[in-house]
């Protein structure tokens, strides 16, 4: 008899369980009726925009922020082509949210941080004792060594990858020299964001890759800086830039847009289909703050102080306390 209790015990347990439910609705925890903030952004934003969501958590106790990152080009074209709504969307080139989201998707565009592009390695990399801003075309160009880049069309260090390029043909007045970097390795190391390559440099893959130098700090790897003349990172430098002209796929398929060279600036906006947008404010306003722009600092990447705005006068009061006007070039 003893080996048939547990039969006994089934329908009690049954009925404890229907009980419970009944009793608290379902027995939802904490996690299932919290809010939820859905951040879009570029891939050399994780690591700043995961502290940023952090801290952000810990002032909006139940709140949790969904981050998901790629390509600033993809991450538009989730918006635009694939109607995915997000509340807050971080571009690494304030240019796609222009091009490829305003005014149809958002109404404003607010430029927030600077970077430059550089090459980073590791010290297994080869010649990576004797690489430096002048012989380092020449290096990459040789047969035993190999570099990685981002998609052009997916990713804006795609295109500025292709302007350094271009200036550093110029800078170094080395005819072809363009041509012969992108041409090598045809795509065998082009991923659709910078961030993807990371693997490939650290297992030796490859040994060099071009992406911002925020993002090899934070990784703690080995970098090159490029001359000022190369590195789209400087305003003075502006009108050299402009020589570099790369063509990258546009609203429709098929079309083409030209991107010339500019010094990099980030962007930040709010979709106008946000479903939560006053965290999303809420969240805008902290990345712009002093404890923001420490975050963004300490991740290598120097704030625009007052932030500009494109749009100013759809800004959320919130923010324009934060932002000018800007004024498109």
């Amino acid at each position: 008899m003893r080996h048939h209790w547990h039969l006994l015990f089934c329908p009690a347990i049954v009925i404890g369980c229907v009980l419970c439910l009944g009793g608290c609705g379902g027995c939802q925890g904490p996690e299932e009726s919290s809010e939820t903030l859905v951040v879009f952004h570029a891939g050399s934003l994780s690591i700043p925009f995961r502290e940023l969501s952090q801290l952000f958590e810990q002032q909006h106790p139940g709140v949790k922020v969904l981050a998901e990152a790629a390509g600033s080009r993809d991450t538009a074209r989730k918006v635009s082509d694939l109607g995915r709504l997000c509340d807050v969307l971080g571009s690494a080139d304030y240019r796609v949210v222009d091009n490829l989201l305003m005014p149809e998707h958002v109404l404003f565009n607010i430029r927030f941080a600077l970077n430059e592009m550089a090459i980073a390695y590791t010290k297994r990399s080869n010649l990576a004792d004797q690489i430096n801003q002048d012989n380092w075309a020449d290096l990459l160009l040789r047969p035993d060594v190999f570099f990685g880049r981002a998609d052009p069309d997916s990713d804006p260090c795609g295109y500025r990858t292709l302007m350094v390029f271009q200036l550093a043909e110029k800078h170094l007045k080395a005819p072809s020299l363009a041509y012969k970097l992108q041409a090598k390795h045809k795509r065998r190391y082009i991923r659709p964001k910078a961030t993807e390559l990371l693997a490939l440099l650290e297992s030796s893959e490859i040994d060099y890759l071009f992406i911002y130098r925020s993002v090899a700090k934070q990784h703690g790897l080995e970098l090159l800086t490029l001359p000022d003349e190369v590195n789209l990172k400087v305003p003075s430098q502006a009108e050299l830039y402009r020589q570099a002209v790369v063509n990258v796929s546009g609203k429709q398929p098929g079309q083409k847009i030209t991107r010339t060279g500019e010094p990099i600036v980030y962007s930040v906006t709010i979709p106008t289909g946000a479903t939560n947008r006053q965290l999303a404010v809420a969240y805008v306003q902290l990345l712009l703050s002093p404890q923001g722009r420490a975050v963004m600092t300490h991740n290598g990447q120097q704030s625009l102080v007052p932030a500009l705005a494109d749009g100013f006068e759809h800004l959320p009061n919130p923010l324009k306390s934060y932002c000018i006007p800007a004024s498109s070039p």
